[in-house]
């Protein structure tokens, strides 16, 4: 019988990549984090976690544990809620969301949701992805509004099977410079035509886009100023900064002096979709993950994934491999 506490403790050390982190968060000393790790590689007969002067990092058997870690962290949190439910007789959903894609699809949303379900009680919590999307393998979160570039999904350390993605938008990111800039007037730029530009950037994913394709193109970027917020960013370049990108649903409202141009193609892509956990059936996840959908293809300007006339959800989600 594998302890649940230690898979606990293991998942704490896969998330923080260290013994000493891992205690601090669990509020245990290193020495009682160290020797749960060692129990549970003994009952297990295989190395969990692979140690070493910079930390440790998880083995093949110890990812297969976090991630039955994840799926028992899961499983508890469904059944507190589904017991909770009885004693209440009112369902708890809690959605996270970045903001910017908050702010576009969920106000619309939130109300035929509970319309469709009144005894939904709807809780929101902000989040960048790297953040919220483990917290939806955990059971933490039932839903998560949220987006990648070209790369996988930042759902963290474990099998990441339990998840399912649904597409909702191809969000490109646009140049936003001053209306009097030299380039302004150009229906689509190139980014090694700003080279020698200074940039203001609302988001750490952008610049380290930026920073990649820069280097690739290169030129090093001079970066005058970075924020978490991309109204502030698109602020500070109508007060002569330097441009920015910005993604295409983060340029509302809109700020006198500024003009956005597209990238040529192909250029980056903020891919946005909602994720839950698979094989459960929970109707109000259903009606919430179809509305946002259907918000998705009402908003012009920005690509949606959807076709106006498919209705097979099926179609259009995936295990996130």
């Amino acid at each position: 019988m594998i302890d649940v506490q230690r898979l606990r403790v293991l998942r704490a050390v896969a998330e923080h990549g260290s013994f000493n982190q891992a205690a601090a968060a669990l509020r245990l000393t290193p020495s009682a984090v160290s020797q749960q790790v060692a129990a549970l590689e003994r009952g297990l007969g295989a190395q969990v976690v692979a140690r070493s002067t910079r930390g440790v990092t998880l083995t093949q058997a110890g990812r297969i544990m976090v991630g039955a870690a994840e799926s028992v962290a899961a499983e508890l949190e469904y059944a507190q809620q589904q017991v909770a439910e009885l004693r209440t007789g009112r369902t708890q959903l809690t959605v996270a969301t970045f903001t910017s894609g908050g702010r576009l699809l969920l106000p619309a949303a939130l109300p035929h949701l509970t319309a469709a379900h009144p005894r939904t009680v709807v809780h929101v919590r902000e989040g960048e992805p790297e953040d919220t999307l483990p917290l939806v393998r955990q059971g933490a979160v039932d839903v998560a509004l949220a987006y990648h570039f070209d790369g996988p999904l930042p759902v963290g350390p474990g099998p990441s099977s339990s998840l399912e993605w649904t597409p909702l938008l191809e969000d490109p990111l646009h140049v936003v410079l001053p209306q009097g800039h030299r380039l302004a007037d150009q229906d689509a730029l190139d980014l090694t035509d700003l080279a020698a530009e200074p940039w203001v950037l609302g988001c750490l994913k952008t610049e380290a886009y930026l920073r990649r394709f820069a280097e690739h193109a290169g030129f090093d970027p001079e970066i005058r100023g970075t924020t978490t917020d991309y109204f502030f960013a698109r602020s500070l370049v109508a007060a002569g900064m330097g441009i920015s990108l910005i993604p295409a649903i983060a340029l509302t409202p809109d700020i006198p002096g500024l003009k956005s141009v597209p990238i040529k193609s192909p250029g980056p892509i903020r891919h946005i979709g909602v994720a839950t956990i698979s094989s459960r059936d929970r109707p109000h996840v259903t009606t919430l993950v179809r509305t946002l959908r259907e918000q998705a293809t009402q908003h012009e300007g920005h690509r949606s994934v959807l076709g106006p006339h498919k209705t097979d959800e099926a179609a259009h989600s995936r295990s996130v491999d």
